[in-house]
């Protein structure tokens, strides 16, 4: 194996490496982008890494900013990648989800998406 080759074999383990020690959202119900009906009553968002229950956090706002959930967001305790919180009564409108969580690898990663909710 020349030279060259075995640094990029390096240098792509290292970045291979890197960037799977932060926990990336993998899924959530409701979906990204969807479109519900009935409301659901309950956030779930699965990431690619355990989490850090002390400094996981999301929100859900309405159409005009006001938080809508329970603010009782908690990592389970049986399946470590998922995040949970419970909603008030949502009515039609687009709903924001904005999450940051920490992995227990002490790396921290945000985003944030939207899902409707139909009449």
């Amino acid at each position: 194996m020349s030279l060259r080759r075995a640094i990029a074999t390096v240098l792509l383990a290292c970045v291979a490496a890197q960037a799977s020690a932060h926990a990336f959202l993998d899924r959530a119900e409701p979906r990204v982008g969807s479109t519900v009906h009935p409301a659901p009553p309950e956030l779930k968002l699965w990431f690619s890494q355990e989490l850090e229950p002390a400094f996981s956090t999301v929100k859900v706002l309405d159409p005009a900013g006001k938080r809508v959930d329970s603010a009782n967001a908690r990592v389970d305790p049986a399946d470590r990648s998922l995040l949970r919180v419970s909603l008030q009564a949502l009515g039609p409108g687009v709903y924001t989800v904005v999450w940051r969580v920490v992995s227990m690898d002490t790396h921290a990663t945000e985003g944030e998406f939207v899902f409707h909710v139909d009449k």
